[in-house]
């Protein structure tokens, strides 16, 4: 069966975004989190544009080439400058999570309004025998809530946000994580750990 994880640029401590992201505001002034795609001399094959550096185009790649479709949050949908196209893998389908009406979606996006297991569950058909991804705190934390949940990989960036929104958020209980690989890297260390059951 066919693996779900969730891979996120975060800060030390442990912020995806700066302070008030939202539509027209981007990360709101988080974007250095994303800035190791950007300083390697090794484009990635997967996205034009990115130049990693190797250690991090080998995770990249080999993460980018496992993904079959993505669930997304409303708020990272609406805070992403990349989904107008679909999605933002440049295959795979997009599963958008939202209790609110949808936008314009586009061919390649389904809205889901009935909770995390219908989108999982929806994204792994559309997957068909490659992964699911999940993009956003909030698909993240509900897919754990869920026990849906097998890999976390964290791009971890060396800074401290001091705010903004954070990864993960609250839980009922701890999560244990195993970890598989860390790989150190310019501007980024990659974590890439199993979520126990």
């Amino acid at each position: 069966m066919s693996k779900v994880f969730s891979v996120h640029a975060v800060s030390v401590d442990g912020y995806i975004t700066g302070r008030e992201p939202g539509a027209g505001r981007g990360l709101g002034g988080g974007p250095m989190l994303f800035d190791w795609y950007f300083n390697g001399d090794t484009p990635s094959q997967v996205f034009d544009g990115f130049r990693l550096s190797a250690p991090s185009a080998r995770i990249f790649d080999a993460l980018s080439e496992r993904v079959g479709a993505v669930v997304a949050g409303r708020n990272t949908y609406e805070d992403s400058e990349h989904f107008g196209g679909g999605s933002p893998h440049p295959a795979a389908p997009l599963i958008l999570l939202s209790h609110r009406p949808a936008p314009e979606l586009t061919e390649r996006q389904t809205l889901v309004t009935t909770g995390i297991e219908d989108a999982v569950a929806t994204a792994r058909e559309a997957a068909g025998a490659k992964d699911v991804g999940l993009m956003g705190g909030g698909v993240v934390t509900e897919a754990l809530k869920a026990g849906l949940v097998d890999e976390v990989v964290l791009h971890q960036v060396p800074v401290l946000l001091g705010g903004g929104r954070p990864f993960f958020q609250s839980l009922p209980e701890h999560v244990r994580l195993r970890l598989i690989e860390a790989v150190p890297a310019p501007g980024v260390t990659h974590l890439h750990y199993a979520v126990e059951r």
